[in-house]
């Protein structure tokens, strides 16, 4: 047999292994100090002989060292030995994805046809369509954050709630990304192999939490992907007044508000838990290239687990444990022959 390579995956058992047998051997000998201070008080030393004649010290000491060989295997079995090796590898399983989307009044703004928040909605449900594996969830905000949509595998459930989001979705008026990073995490399953965010906004961090709050999310594994909608140059928000009329949207000074892309806010929120920014572009294009960039990163993540690796051998000292403990009670402690009395 092979034993290149040989380990042990949990050498900590060993302790048993070793402190164990002699803990029992201890015991044996003080059973057999008991049994021999017993049998003075029985008999007188010339007749001790005679009654143990049919005793065969050498099989009791045979079945007490086995007794304490079953320690040292057991504790060998859980220190789970290896050797040998095998090539392993990892297959692509999808990814869980969770969408937060920029549901705040400057989402409206049309220097992206029909408006920033209509071509974000189309561009995700076109990734959602063709997203193969994996659930997809969705957390709209704007000056707070909610959860539109656990995680599902049902895509028309899906849909529906995405399409049915709209300025109005989120009372709260403002843009908090950080707070919208947070409640994206709370959607996610603790025990995912990896947890997977795509940020579509214009980028306007109002409350200036985005970046912090990555870099919290990047400790507990998360990666966010960020989608940039807009244009750097950006376009006045226009909104509606009370007599329903359209109008632009002015500040506390009676300044025009002029809505921008924020790209560089956008680019360090991603690049503070490993992912990577894409602006959307007019067609959507940028959510295809987070997918491609999903894929690139599980690939790496296989090449990584991707080789040789031990192979379990805890089964063999675990055998000869088991073996032992069915033999013990089949040895006797009684010669086959009396010796004739002298």
């Amino acid at each position: 047999m092979n034993f290149a390579g040989f380990h042990l995956v949990e050498p900590r058992w060993l302790g048993l292994a070793a402190v164990a047998p002699l803990l029992l051997a201890l015991l044996q000998w003080r059973a057999a100090r008991k049994r021999r201070e017993q049998l003075a008080k029985l008999a007188s030393p010339q007749f001790i002989g005679d009654l143990t004649a049919s005793h065969s010290p050498a099989r009791r000491r045979l079945k007490e060292v086995g007794l304490l060989a079953v320690y040292v295997f057991a504790g060998l079995a859980l220190a789970r030995p290896q050797w040998g090796s095998v090539g392993s590898a990892h297959a692509f399983v999808g990814e869980d994805v969770v969408f937060v989307l920029d549901a705040s009044l400057s989402m409206t703004t049309t220097d992206v046809l029909p408006s920033r928040l209509q071509r974000a909605k189309f561009a995700i449900e076109d990734f959602a369509q063709r997203q193969s594996h994996g659930r997809v969830g969705l957390v709209a905000f704007a000056g707070s954050a909610f959860l539109q949509c656990p995680l599902t595998f049902d895509q028309a459930a899906f849909e529906e709630t995405l399409m049915s989001i709209d300025e109005k979705t989120i009372p709260v008026p403002g843009t908090d990304i950080g707070r919208a990073l947070t409640e994206a995490e709370r959607a996610m399953d603790p025990k995912a192999r990896r947890k997977m965010v795509v940020l579509v906004t214009d980028g306007e961090d109002l409350e200036k939490t985005g970046v912090t709050a990555a870099k919290r999310l990047a400790t507990n594994g998360v990666v966010v992907f960020t989608v940039g909608v807009g244009t750097p140059a950006g376009r006045e928000i226009q909104t509606l007044n009370r007599a329903g009329q359209t109008e632009l949207l002015r500040d506390e000074k009676g300044e025009v508000v002029r809505s921008r892309l924020d790209e560089v806010t956008l680019r360090a929120i991603a690049e503070a838990t490993g992912g990577s920014y894409f602006p959307l572009g007019r067609l959507g294009e940028g959510l295809q290239q987070v997918k491609a960039a999903m894929h690139t990163l599980d690939a790496a993540s296989a090449a990584r687990q991707t080789g040789r690796r031990g192979v379990e051998r805890f089964y063999v000292p675990l055998a000869v444990a088991v073996l032992l403990v069915a033999v013990e009670p089949l040895v006797g402690t009684r010669r086959k022959r009396t010796p004739a009395p002298a």
